[in-house]
């Protein structure tokens, strides 16, 4: 465990006692958000993300050091472990090391050397490897003599060439079994090699950019090795990897002497040996491993985009409009309250092949006026163009402030037709529901996408390609730490955001809900322990994020964990406010610096990363980190990509960072791009270093397609 430890602390460039402090946290069954925000002395301040990656790494270190006990069991049980192998073993960084290493030793299908071996060729193929004689001199003998005298009709072994050729095969698979040489060329591709593909159609497709493509492994980017993946198990793509510009048999006979007596023999089995059995597993090992390091790095794209997409500012207490575009079925409107509750829905039908344009309006004037409508929330599925292009010229004609923004609807169509939708709304159909789904994503977009998967909220590539498993693992980690991030309102927050919180599975969470309805609002947070299967475990971790607005005790309101009251109190005392005082602590800081932070830690029995924390959240009880970035941009008239021309400055909307740049909404309905190259006036190696989902943005247009509706955008100063 101190090597794990150790390679840990080396790898995030964290204190080993801090890193040692966390693997016993997690190890006691402690949540990533409860780590983060409540036991900072213990690890030295790591955030929540950095914790995440510790713990991945924390399974797979775990993972390696059991794979090394199981292959050192195997080799004792054959009875052919040696100190060295098992040092090699014990010292290996990687799956693969430890995988070459047991290669030779691992059960086998039966092979041509296999079946050499069964007719007693081995002595033969060490003979013809070492080219020594039994006094260790180099051999005067020629192979066929040599052979001769393994020639065994009862072994079926019957002539010299077939002595020779099972010779040659032993010899062939102890190369290609061999650890360090497997090592070095797979090296040797992995610096020089390169991966091509080529078109296995004639049919124009997707694919078409890798219909002769050829790049080197260390330059491929992950977009580029998913389209490839996938273009070639749809048929589309023949893809293979070049070792590249060396010799291999050069180096799988480094270690024989130059003056060797069967020197062209050996280059013909190392030829052998590249060609049928090391460069076709080489291959399909480093394919996998390019696969696997696209897909991490697509799934860490996904999250990156996740977390600023949930964490959104909300639009809040507005009255707002959901619109879910339609053509035959007409668009579904749904009226929602500031706190999200439903007051009124409505169908039109100002879309083709109905065009009900004024009968529409009127509908819309209606519900605008009796519920004092403030913004709207348009889908950006089908016919949103044509729906965004009606709201506007209703806006121009409705004599109030009436705005509007478009919302990406990715993954409502899950959430209405879900289980959850129809529990939420059984009387509404499918696109009702979506409608509801639509508005409340404006008004607050965390508390509305945590009812869909992640994988279907569309902010990534190739989603469908990746580890499911691993995929959801990570993406639901964002969620969870976005929830706990923001904090959750005890007595209105859903099963679905309850669930999210650290320590609450979707059994509590239900649970909580079925207690408020049968007890009334929760009065304190400690009343939560009344909630079945809520144990004190599960207190611990949840309590800190969960908001008590109506209770008398006001530190229940806050982020303060129950285990801090008592700190807080004294904070208070020793500062000479009052819990009456908690809200305008406008002094707060001031008093602390003069008495000093260390002291007052000491006094109050906390560290001072706790004490920090403390002092915020009585200086803004419950604050919502969303409210400190940039609103949304609420349009109220529309454009159209015929409007645009090279040149025009805009103000948009980052939707999506891939590996290639930013999409970003400028209010065409059709996203622009902002390729890499284009982020910044300085060299960018990844975008969302640049950029991320929900900023907002200055764009340069640089060119318009119409025709295939590309839009491109510059951010450079230089081009604005």
């Amino acid at each position: 465990m101190d090597k794990i430890i150790e390679t840990l602390s080396k790898e995030l460039n964290v204190r080993p006692e801090h890193a040692g402090a966390v693997v016993s946290l997690l190890d006691e069954g402690n949540t990533v958000p409860f780590i983060a925000r409540y036991r900072k002395e213990q690890h030295g301040t790591m955030d929540d993300q950095t914790i995440r990656t510790l713990a991945d790494r924390l399974q797979y270190l775990r993972g390696l050091e059991q794979r090394k006990n199981e292959v050192i069991a195997a080799v004792t049980a054959l009875e052919k472990l040696t100190p060295e192998l098992e040092s090699a073993v014990m010292n290996a960084a990687t799956m693969a090391e430890v995988e070459d290493l047991y290669r030779p030793y691992r059960p086998k299908r039966r092979t041509r050397a296999g079946i050499a071996r069964e007719k007693g060729l081995e002595p033969l193929a060490k003979l013809l490897f070492t080219g020594l004689d039994d006094d260790g001199k180099i051999t005067k003998e020629s192979a066929e003599s040599l052979a001769g005298g393994y020639i065994d009709p009862e072994k079926d072994v019957n002539t010299i060439e077939e002595a020779l050729q099972g010779a040659k095969d032993i010899i062939a698979e102890d190369l290609s079994d061999d650890a360090e040489i497997r090592k070095k060329l797979r090296e040797r591709i992995q610096q020089g090699g390169a991966l091509k593909s080529s078109a296995n159609t004639e049919e124009d497709t997707v694919y078409r950019l890798y219909y002769d493509f050829q790049e080197s492994l260390k330059k491929l980017q992950s977009h580029q090795i998913l389209a490839m993946d996938r273009g070639e198990r749809e048929g589309v793509l023949k893809v293979s990897v070049l070792s590249g510009e060396f010799g291999p048999v050069q180096v799988m006979l480094q270690k024989v002497y130059s003056r060797h007596p069967f020197m062209e023999l050996l280059r013909e089995v190392a030829e052998d040996a590249w060609d049928r059995l090391i460069f076709p597993s080489l291959e399909r090992e480093i394919r996998k491993e390019l696969t696997e390091r696209a897909a991490e790095q697509a799934i860490h794209t996904f999250a990156l985009n996740l977390r600023p997409l949930l964490m959104q500012p909300p639009v809040k207490s507005k009255v707002t409009l959901g619109f879910d575009p339609a053509y035959r079925t007409g668009c579904k409107l749904a009226v929602v309250d500031g706190t999200g509750k439903v007051l009124e829905t409505a169908v039109i039908y100002p879309t083709k092949p109905h065009n009900q344009t004024e009968k529409s309006k009127a509908v819309l004037k209606k519900l605008c006026d009796k519920h004092k409508v403030e913004c709207i929330a348009i889908g950006n599925g089908t016919a949103s163009r044509e729906s965004e292009i009606f709201i506007s010229e209703f806006i121009k004609e409705y004599p109030s402030n009436l705005s509007y923004m478009v919302v990406s609807e990715a993954g409502a169509s899950v959430y209405s037709a879900s289980k959850l939708g129809a529990e939420e709304f059984p009387d509404f159909d499918v696109s009702l529901r979506s409608a509801v789904s639509i508005a409340r994503r404006l008004q607050d977009p965390l508390a509305e996408l945590v009812k869909i998967d992640p994988k279907a909220i569309g902010v990534g590539q190739y989603q469908h390609d990746m580890p499911q498993a691993r995929l959801s693992e990570t993406l639901d980690g964002v969620v969870e730490d976005c929830v706990n991030a923001v904090g959750v309102d005890l007595n209105t927050a859903s099963p679905s955001l309850l669930r999210r919180v650290a320590g609450i599975t979707p059994t509590v969470a239900k649970n909580v809900t079925v207690y408020r309805e049968e007890n009334g609002s929760f009065k304190t947070r400690r009343e939560l322990l009344k909630v079945p299967k809520l144990g004190p475990k599960a207190f611990e971790q949840c309590a800190g994020f969960l908001r008590v607005p109506e209770s008398r005790q006001v530190l229940d309101r806050t982020a303060v964990h129950p285990e801090s009251y008592k700190a807080a109190e004294k904070l208070l005392e020793i500062c000479g406010y009052t819990l009456k005082d908690v809200g305008s602590l406008f002094e707060l800081d001031k008093r602390l610096k003069e008495l000093g932070t260390d002291k007052a830690a000491e006094a109050c029995g906390v560290g001072v990363p706790t004490l920090r924390d403390i002092a915020a959240e009585l200086q803004k009880p419950g604050r919502d980190p969303r409210d400190q970035l940039p609103p949304p941009i609420l349009r109220t008239d529309v454009m159209d990509i015929a409007d645009l021309k090279p040149g025009m400055k805009l103000t948009g909307t980052v939707r999506n960072v891939v590996d290639f740049g930013a999409f970003v909404d400028i209010g065409v309905h059709q996203d622009g791009l902002v390729h890499i190259s284009q982020l910044s006036d300085r060299f960018v190696r990844d975008p969302s270093l640049v950029v991320k989902v929900g900023d907002i943005v200055e764009v340069t247009v640089l060119e318009v397609d119409e025709r295939k509706k590309r839009i491109s955008l510059s951010m450079k100063k230089q081009a604005q």
